[in-house]
């Protein structure tokens, strides 16, 4: 049986929902408010990586934020402690529950494997009720690297005791899919804004528009 493991954010939980509960008081902003949020954050995790340097995701998360927000000043500041409040708490998609209860019901083993801290995902995975369908959680705290470094990756297969190819790693963003791909994980991209193809070389073995279709 594959081992199923999951990235977390914007794969099983959705990054937006933290704005998305207070886009009322962050106004006509708030969607580019999110993306640009968003954006900071990885942009942070790949260059501080390429740099030889660690700082943890929380801390990412928060001078991720803070520019964005210097960059829509229109946006009130004081909203920031409720985003972050949000953000430890972020909706899982509606799917997400009945996917992995489909795999474990089939005897398969679950992970997720996270560029979260492990105190971020114990929170969204204790909000979400999804503890008890995962048989692991994993950080790359342990590696001090980030996503798509092979250390990372490696953590499966010290954890689970398995070959790459043994692992179907699912995740919504397609430079992950790439860093999987290129370990020897078999790679599902849950392409659900339906982008455009990226690292032809480093192909996923399916493109899926939802979680559910993974056990479809």
């Amino acid at each position: 049986m594959p081992v199923h493991v999951f990235d977390a954010y914007g794969t099983l939980f959705d990054v937006h929902a933290a704005i998305a509960r207070h886009r009322e008081t962050v106004g006509p902003e708030a969607d580019r408010l999110s993306d640009l949020w968003r954006t900071k954050q990885l942009e942070y995790t790949w260059t501080l990586t390429l740099a030889g340097r660690f700082v943890d995701f929380w801390a990412l998360t928060e001078r991720a934020l803070d520019h964005a927000l210097a960059r829509h000043p229109s946006v009130d500041p004081a909203v920031r402690s409720r985003l972050l409040d949000a953000y430890r708490v972020l909706d899982a998609y509606a799917d997400a529950r009945a996917t992995l209860d489909a795999l474990k019901a089939r005897g398969e083993r679950t992970a997720i494997l996270s560029n979260g801290t492990l105190r971020m995902l114990a929170g969204v995975v204790e909000a979400a009720g999804l503890g008890d369908a995962l048989d692991a959680v994993l950080s790359v705290e342990a590696v001090r690297l980030y996503k798509p470094r092979p250390e990372v990756y490696q953590m499966v297969l010290d954890t689970f005791a398995v070959a790459p190819r043994d692992v179907v790693f699912v995740s919504s963003n397609r430079w992950d899919v790439m860093g999987a791909a290129a370990f020897g994980f078999r790679a599902v991209w849950i392409n659900r804004a339906e982008l455009p193809e990226e690292y032809p070389e480093l192909a996923p073995i399916r493109v899926l528009r939802s979680l559910a279709a993974l056990t479809g």
